[in-house]
């Protein structure tokens, strides 16, 4: 099989698709904006062949480019796992009849207003929300919609430029923070705590999903610096808060006719046990997510991903085994990683579930925590038992400290 896959070095776990789908006998042409020297080596080595073009959103020269290149060659499969990419593969696999989710079919999937008319079609519970592209019309729908409200772009990714509006005076504060977003969509702001459900789809049955659970909401972890944000991804799947929830995961992915490959999807469940839609991307979720599912599972979740793109099926009965938190860590300060504190105290306690520590090392400069979820590094642990996972990633969060200066 003749797989094309998009940006194989970028993001951070693009690599192990690449591999992936290499292992699963696909062959693979890379197609990116990058030098094919920068590529991480194991991308190089799984690559049939890499087509370096000037930039990825120039669409006709992109198109161009492929028609030189795969000159002869049928591609089978095109394959896109980061949101900015989505539509450019729908345009792709329209261009060279490939099958898979058209131009249609991925609008719904990264325009969020559209996204959520299909599924209130559907019967499925939505924020209550209004599209708007000037300041005029934020206003009307606030008007609407009341207080609180969250404000997010149509075509974004994670929760980049979202914010929680609680009045009048934040709303004037917020608007000139969102002059670059060209619409954004005006939504009910639900109450209540916040998880993921993530798939591998085949054929449009689900063959593979996970659920974590967000500590606290990304919008909360994203306002406030002082916060070490958590992930768990969760053991007892099966367990009954979670159904309404795992429900609506296979309604959406039947209302929006998703075929073959990962889905992301967010979801809230209220005190009262209603459960509510968030968003949904047509990509696996970022921050080594998909990484936590790995030592979740103990199964080797991109193979299996391209299993599902190559072979049109996945290993039967793979089901979590521990929950896995990954707890990322934010240094105080600015400049340069100068002291790391605790860190051989918990080494020590519990050590031996931890899975993966990606800390920055001394010396290293402090990332800008607004820009990226990993911040400064994180430590992933794992564990059978809930309550003895969250006693860790708890410890993680209040006696692990990084300091820059």
């Amino acid at each position: 099989m003749n797989v094309l896959l998009l940006s194989p070095g970028y993001p951070a776990d693009m690599p192990e698709f690449t591999r992936g789908l290499a292992e699963a006998g696909a062959r693979v042409f890379g197609v990116g904006d990058s030098p094919i020297d920068s590529l991480p080596t194991m991308v190089r080595r799984s690559l049939t062949e890499y087509i370096a073009v000037r930039s990825l959103w120039d669409e006709e020269a992109v198109i161009a480019s492929l028609r030189e290149r795969l000159r002869g060659q049928q591609l089978d499969r095109i394959e896109c796992l980061w949101e900015p990419g989505i539509l450019l593969a729908a345009r792709l696999r329209e261009t060279f009849g490939v099958s898979g989710l058209n131009v249609e079919q991925a609008q719904c999937f990264r325009d969020k207003e559209l996204m959520k008319q299909a599924l209130d079609t559907a019967g499925i519970r939505t924020p209550r929300h209004i599209a708007a592209r000037t300041v005029a019309a934020v206003w009307e729908a606030v008007e609407v919609i009341g207080f609180p409200v969250i404000l997010k772009p149509i075509d974004g990714a994670g929760s980049a430029d979202t914010y929680r509006i609680n009045d009048v005076d934040e709303l004037r504060a917020v608007l000139p923070r969102l002059r670059h977003v060209q619409s954004v969509s005006v939504e009910e702001f639900v109450e209540g705590e916040e998880y993921t459900f993530d798939t591998i789809t085949v054929n449009g049955k689900i063959a593979y999903y996970n659920i974590a659970w967000y500590r606290p909401r990304p919008l909360v972890a994203r306002s406030n610096e002082w916060i070490s944000p958590q992930v768990i991804a969760l053991r007892d799947i099966d367990h009954p808060d979670l159904q309404e929830g795992v429900k609506m995961g296979f309604d959406v992915i039947e209302a929006l006719q998703f075929d073959t490959g990962f889905t992301h999807m967010e979801w809230y469940r209220k005190a009262d046990g209603e459960v509510v839609f968030g968003e949904i991307g047509a990509r696996p979720p970022g921050a080594h997510q998909v990484d936590q599912m790995k030592y979740a599972c103990d199964f080797d979740v991109f193979r299996e991903w391209a299993n599902a793109i190559t072979q049109g099926r996945i290993s039967e009965n793979i089901r979590p085994k521990y929950n896995v938190a990954t707890i990322y860590k934010r240094a105080r300060g600015v400049g340069r990683i100068k002291a790391i504190e605790g860190i051989d105290k918990l080494q020590n306690e519990f050590g031996k579930h931890v899975v993966w520590n990606t800390l920055q090392e001394i010396g290293s400069w402090r990332r800008d925590w607004r820009k990226t979820l990993v911040s400064d590094g994180f430590i992933m642990l794992r564990h059978p038992d809930l309550a003895m996972t969250m006693e860790m990633a708890d410890k993680v969060g209040s006696e692990l400290h990084l300091y820059a200066g």
